[in-house]
């Protein structure tokens, strides 16, 4: 279990914008990239973030730790980390579950200005370095939506190639849903099972996800044991994703 050790990390109170932040695009913020902060936010404040501008309008489940990108006392944007797929631990010799993280959701407001995503991560990974004892945080990009992890790519994460692709679930409402998601609100994402319920589930193929690491503790880095391959790239892109 990943515990945050930052003494009073949790009591800082989250200030929402007015309006509908990131909604539609905007003239960018007045400010630099140093004047965002990072603070722990209570996951449920980042799930209405996701929710509201976050491409996927959700937040998976399994997802205890949640900072908040903050200019003063205003929030503008989240990022989430959570437990991620099962088995993403295995891709380091010798690790545990509770040796990695993955970073699940990324949202920041479209008015911050440029590099204002990799200040925020900088920052959340300094204060996983000084309070816990992560060694590890994991993500994906996503082709689907034409995401090849631009970001990550800007902050030196390691390209390790294609995830296997797992479907999505979508219980009868339309709502497509991460089965980690299901199967912490339900006790289970067995379609079979969910089917004898009652339930009209339809799963929902997808392509695999591309596939980035970065090392809390650079020292972890000759346990990688898969290969780091060229980064992706889209042809005539100039998005930061």
């Amino acid at each position: 279990m990943i515990i945050f050790r930052g003494a009073g990390a949790d009591r800082s109170t989250p200030v929402l914008q007015a309006g509908d932040p990131g909604s539609n695009p905007a003239a960018p913020l007045q400010i630099s990239p140093r004047d965002i902060t990072a603070r722990i936010i209570p996951p449920a404040v980042a799930r209405t973030l996701f929710e509201r501008h976050h491409y996927l309008h959700s937040m998976p489940g399994g997802t205890p730790l949640c900072f908040g990108a903050f200019v003063g006392e205003v929030l503008l944007g989240a990022l989430s980390l959570g437990v991620g797929p099962r088995n993403a631990h295995r891709l380091i010799d010798g690790a545990t579950a509770d040796d990695g993280l993955t970073l699940t959701r990324l949202w920041l407001d479209d008015r911050l200005p440029k590099n204002s995503e990799s200040r925020f991560l900088g920052l959340v990974f300094r204060a996983l370095r000084r309070h816990t004892s992560v060694k590890f945080v994991v993500t994906y990009a996503d082709p689907a939506v034409d995401h090849v992890g631009y970001i990550y790519q800007a902050t030196n994460w390691l390209y390790t190639g294609l995830s296997q692709a797992h479907p999505l679930l979508d219980l009868g409402d339309g709502v497509p849903r991460h089965t980690r998601s299901v199967g912490s609100a339900l006790g289970t994402y067995s379609a079979r099972y969910l089917r004898r319920e009652g339930l009209r589930v339809r799963t929902i193929p997808r392509p695999p996800k591309h596939r980035y690491i970065f090392f809390l503790d650079p020292a972890w880095r000759s346990r990688l044991r898969v290969p780091m391959l060229p980064y992706p790239k889209r042809g005539d892109d100039d998005g930061d994703r």
